[in-house]
């Protein structure tokens, strides 16, 4: 179940992206300059603004919706939620008490200059 979701939202994802890059600002006229006659669109000169706002529309609620399913399905998760969590330590095994004073050497002399 969690795939399918997660396919989905990626689809919704990737398709809203090119959606939003193929549609035209408010102020995008200067494409009429270069020979984009919008008369002549598939859509007629404002279809396509409708068509696709509306599609947009749509994505955007299957991406938002996909997102809150991923997010419920993985709260449902019964698996620790951290790695650190997940990870079985074994007890270290103890050491031995630390040396006595009379264990520990000397510090090096340092070598005499002649005069």
């Amino acid at each position: 179940m969690r795939d399918l979701v997660l396919v989905i939202d990626v689809l919704s994802a990737v398709f809203l992206i090119a959606l939003i890059l193929l549609q035209q600002g408010k102020g995008a006229d200067i494409g009429a300059a270069f020979g984009s006659g919008a008369s002549q669109t598939l859509f007629g000169s404002r279809g396509s603004a409708n068509f696709l706002t509306r599609t947009t529309a749509v994505l955007a609620t299957i991406f938002f919706l996909s997102n809150l399913g991923l997010a419920w399905l993985y709260s449902q998760n019964t698996e620790p939620a951290s790695v650190t969590q997940s990870v079985e330590t074994k007890p270290q095994p103890k050491t031995d008490m630390p040396i006595s004073p009379s264990e520990v050497p000397a510090p090096p002399k340092a070598p005499e200059v002649p005069k």
